[in-house]
């Protein structure tokens, strides 16, 4: 599945998601993601030993995430990594699996479980918070 059809308000290059796996709404998602040797951030990124930035790992998973709670007019916002942990090199060409799964919502936050996997290994897992975005939020889609 799409996961800009699934109602995910990135575009690219800001997208990192390949394709929705399953989706149960406002409950849990996968999806999942391969970073190409091409990318030009790892040109930089420990240069002749590339691996994939964590901060691009969270950033696959809060986008999994937006998905498991929201839909088609909803957008939501990271607001709070409530924990992450890294627990190996991801390198490109390598395919991950992307899991969300949301634990509990009130007031227009959503905790949710977030966990990556590259062939049934873990590679990172935590706790994401995300935020309903008011239809102002200061994002002009006229320019999308």
């Amino acid at each position: 599945m799409d996961p800009v059809q699934l109602g995910l308000p990135h575009r690219p290059p800001f997208i990192f998601i390949d394709e929705v796996t399953a989706v149960e709404a406002g409950r849990s998602a996968n999806a999942t993601k391969c970073f190409s040797s091409q990318e030009p951030f790892l040109k930089g990124h420990f240069p002749g030993n590339a691996i994939i930035p964590g901060v691009l790992i969270a950033e696959a998973l809060a986008q999994t995430a937006g998905i498991a709670i929201g839909g088609p007019g909803k957008m939501f916002l990271l607001t709070a990594i409530r924990a992450m942990k890294f627990l190996r090199a991801v390198r490109p060409e390598e395919p991950i699996d992307l899991f969300a799964e949301c634990l509990g919502e009130m007031n227009g936050l959503a905790q949710c479980s977030v966990r990556a996997t590259c062939k049934g290994e873990p590679v990172a897992e935590g706790q994401l918070v995300l935020a309903l975005a008011r239809q102002d939020a200061g994002i002009d889609k006229s320019k999308q």
